[in-house]
Parts: structure tokens; C-alpha cells; sequence
């Protein structure tokens, strides 16, 4: 197999034809499909079911896509960090998190080293981020857990109270804090299950053998807010990702550690890659600040 051919199957698998895929080459379209051809020839094999002009990928492809997307990520780092040549005066850095309140302090140190890196964010579910990290669609992740994995590399950032937040209608409204005891009986429009800060207030509402009553299960962040704006319940967050607006109060609960924590991984095999590792060298001091804390 010639890497030509490869690159080639590549392509097309990227862009669904043989004519995008030779545009994005620069070379012609016979020569993509010239390509593609002697490698199904040569291993006996078919890679894309072929309808009129566009293309599918066979299962068989599907497997080998995977593998070159690895290879040409590889490859892209090595042209990387021997074009840079011993500094990150260019590039991309592909940073996939579970919602922005958890990233954009952390972009602010690694941007303002290295200016003339793009820097992008996606942003999904956790399971959505450690998907991007596997198939090599984002360099580093942003989660609220700990990954138990060792595919990765996972380092805890920084941590952040629960807590509860009402329509200003709400008999918490008038408030500063309540006890965790007061949320009996409540109404609650929860994450949905998997959440870490679900997860974190129902293991301290078992503790406390308090109950509430979930009326609402939303995984958007959004409509929790409106549907706590109009008082169909009340709902907990992060404290970094409450965003105040008209009609809302927010409540700490004062006898009850319930938090929720921020961890930046990366694939084991890629943490010394460059341009990983330049990332996590900038969060390195707010690390060090918060073991420090810990300690005392």
C-alpha cells in the first residue's frame, strides 16, 4: 500500500466524493479514483459503496478511516513541530469541553503565550468530549469528573460549590443560604442523569436522608432557566456556571459540601505531544495554586 493511496481513500472518506476529495488534493479527479481503485485491487477488497456521484463508506472502510484519521493527525503534529522548529508560532488547538463556563479561564494563559495559535471549542456532553479525544477531533478535553481510564491523562483544575437557584417569587427568594434540610419536599428540575451536579446533589440529599420531587429531567442549561424562571421548580448548578438574569435567586447551602470539580485531559499517548503539552504547561501554575490551598 503507497501512503499516495492512502491519502487518496482519505480524502474522499472526508469529503463524501471523488471530485471534492481531488479538489482538496489539488491533484485531478482520475487521479483519486486511480488511487482508490489499486487499493481495493490490491487487498481484494470494496471501501465505499458507490450511488451515481456520491460515496459511502463500507464497514471495512468505516475500520480503515479510523486509522488513517490517526495516521494524518500524527503526521500533521510532526509537520507541526518541524515546521515551528522549537516554538508554537502557528497551529491549531482543538479543545473539547462540556460546557464553556469550564473552558474560557483556561484559554486565556495558553492564548495570551501563544498568540499565533487558533485556538477552537466544541462542546458537548462527556461523553461526546472523550469521543473527540479518541478519534483524534480534539487535542484536550474539559470535564466536570474524573476519568477513571487509562487511554487518558486526566488532571484536576479547579472545583466549584452547588448551588440552588429560585424564581424570585420563590420563598428561598429572600434568602442568602438555607440548610440542606429545607429542600424537603421541593420541587426539582434536575439534569439529566449522568450530570455531574446532579449526581453530586443527590448523593448529598440521600446523606441528609432528605427527598425531594423531581418534576422535570432537561439537559439544557437554557430551558432549566426559564422553566426556574417561571416557577416550575428549582434547580442546582455549578456556581461558575450560574448566570444571573431577571426573575432568578440564587441560594448557597450553607451545612453541606456539595461540589463539583474541573479536570483537563488528553489521550495518554499524545500528552507530551507539543502542542498538548504547551496547554497544560500554562494551567500549570493555577494547579499548583490549588494543591497549595488543599494543603493548608
Amino acid at each position: 500500500m503507497r501512503l499516495t493511496q492512502l491519502r487518496s481513500f482519505h480524502a474522499v472518506a472526508r469529503t463524501g466524493g471523488f471530485t471534492s476529495a481531488a479538489e482538496l488534493l489539488h491533484v485531478s479527479q482520475p487521479t483519486i479514483t486511480t488511487q482508490v481503485r489499486l487499493l481495493e485491487e490490491t487487498y481484494n477488497i470494496e471501501l465505499f459503496h458507490r450511488r451515481g456521484r456520491s460515496v459511502q463508506l463500507t464497514e471495512l472502510g468505516e475500520q480503515l478511516m479510523q486509522l488513517s484519521q490517526q495516521m494524518f493527525s500524527l503526521e500533521a503534529d510532526a509537520v507541526q513541530l518541524l515546521g515551528n522548529a522549537g516554538e508554537l508560532r502557528s497551529g491549531h488547538l482543538r479543545v473539547a469541553a462540556v460546557g464553556p463556563h469550564h473552558v474560557t479561564r483556561m484559554l486565556g494563559g495558553f492564548s495570551r503565550q501563544y498568540p499565533g495559535v487558533k485556538v477552537s471549542v466544541s462542546t458537548g456532553n462527556s461523553q461526546d468530549v472523550l469521543d473527540r479525544l479518541l478519534d483524534y477531533r480534539a487535542d484536550v478535553g474539559v470535564l466536570a469528573q474524573f476519568v477513571r481510564d487509562d487511554r487518558f491523562v486526566s488532571v484536576p483544575f479547579s472545583e466549584h460549590p452547588v448551588v440552588i437557584f429560585t424564581a424570585g417569587t420563590h420563598r428561598f427568594a429572600q434568602r442568602r443560604d438555607i440548610g440542606i434540610a429545607e429542600l424537603e419536599g421541593e420541587r426539582m428540575i434536575l439534569r439529566e442523569q449522568g450530570s455531574t451536579t446532579r449526581k453530586a446533589l443527590e448523593s448529598a440529599l440521600a446523606k441528609a436522608r432528605v427527598k425531594t420531587e423531581v418534576v422535570m429531567e432537561i439537559s439544557s442549561r437554557e430551558i432549566i432557566r426559564e422553566a426556574v424562571a417561571q416557577g416550575l421548580g428549582i434547580a442546582a448548578v455549578s456556581l461558575v456556571e450560574y448566570v444571573p438574569g431577571p426573575g432568578l435567586h440564587m441560594v448557597r447551602i450553607r451545612d453541606a459540601q456539595i461540589r463539583t470539580y474541573t479536570h483537563v485531559l488528553c489521550l495518554a499517548e499524545r500528552r507530551e505531544m507539543r502542542m498538548v503539552r504547551a496547554f497544560f504547561d500554562t494551567l500549570e501554575p493555577d494547579i499548583q495554586k490549588r494543591k497549595g490551598r488543599a494543603r493548608a
